[in-house]
């Protein structure tokens, strides 16, 4: 199977996944409590009648039926209006294109610590196996593992930010707003990593090309990270692909906690207000970019890895 037609098969089988995303956007402002007319008019502060309601309803087209409401709601997505927020009256995509580089550039900033700080331990552990520094990366990746996100982060501005000082509770303006809220987001995808990489790192040095060049005198550091590394890293890369398009989707609790104006906060808001428009916008943008994420990284996993099969051949 060639690139081009596996991208192809790759997209169409992406498909049902789209159409399952819009009719859970959709889904969550039919389902939710309470008339989004009466909430949009409501938001005010003042009791709407039942006539403005209804004219409303009319105006949003909410008195058609769900099938109708659906295909015209996905028929305003395509063209990129996502509706109008009922908090600040203005358009949900403006709203979340605006917020957006905040989130792109906490989850950057993760990926990249848990980039480093899984490859550095997945390989002192493997370096270091059997002996202290294996099992004390193996005790710190557990506690990584067990902390919620919350509680670390308010730990971490607790102990850096209202104890010692050296750097700022919240808020955005440079790499040192950016610090604590990457660390709390990329702990657990980095002791993920990290305890995959050690394994597939056996598992390579298990291998007749490892044992040949353990063979031939080279030191366990550079067998490690020389030889074995290169074949070891590509689940890896997988792995911390697929957790970028979680962390984009997943960092309302981070976001929150040290006050960054993303789109996770947005959702937050948007829940907090039961503002439906801005959520089913959330639901929508963060599915499609997870969508684009796993279709990225399966491609660079081909591309990296040439002993990939494809529809059971190799390219």
């Amino acid at each position: 199977m060639t690139m081009g037609r596996y991208l192809l098969h790759k997209l169409l089988s992406l498909l049902p996944v789209l159409l399952g995303i819009t009719l859970a956007a959709f889904t969550l402002g039919v389902l939710s409590p309470g008339d989004p007319a009466e909430l949009a008019l409501s938001q005010g502060g003042y009791e709407p009648t039942a006539e403005q309601v209804a004219e409303l309803e009319r105006q949003l087209g909410l008195d058609a039926p769900y099938p109708v409401q659906y295909l015209r709601w996905v028929g305003r997505a395509l063209s990129g209006d996502l509706g109008t927020s009922y908090r600040s009256r203005r358009p949900v995509a403006e709203e979340l294109l605006r917020r957006l580089p905040v989130t792109l550039e906490l989850a950057a900033w993760s990926i990249t610590l848990a980039c480093a700080l899984g490859l550095f331990l997945g390989c002192a552990a493997v370096i270091g196996r059997g002996r202290w520094p294996d099992l004390l990366i193996q005790a710190l990746t557990g506690l990584q593992l067990s902390f919620p996100a919350f509680w670390l982060g308010l730990l971490l501005i607790l102990l850096f930010a209202e104890t010692l000082g050296w750097l700022p509770t919240s808020g955005t303006g440079g790499a040192g707003h950016m610090l604590l809220p990457a660390v709390t987001l990329s702990s657990a995808t980095a002791a993920t990593a990290a305890r995959l990489l050690r394994s597939t790192l056996l598992g390579e040095l298990g291998k007749p090309y490892c044992t040949a060049a353990a063979a031939r005198g080279i030191t366990p550091a550079r067998l490690v990270v020389r030889n074995a590394l290169p074949n070891a890293a590509v689940p890896v890369a997988a792995l911390l692909g697929n957790s970028l398009g979680g962390m984009l989707g997943g960092s309302v609790i981070v976001e929150s906690i040290f006050a960054l104006p993303g789109i996770g906060s947005y959702a937050l808001e948007a829940i907090g207000g039961r503002d439906y428009p801005a959520l089913q916008g959330y639901v929508l943008l963060t599915g499609l970019i997870y969508v684009g994420v796993t279709l990225l990284v399966d491609v660079v996993s081909m591309l990296l890895d040439p002993r990939v099969r494809l529809g059971g051949k190799h390219l």
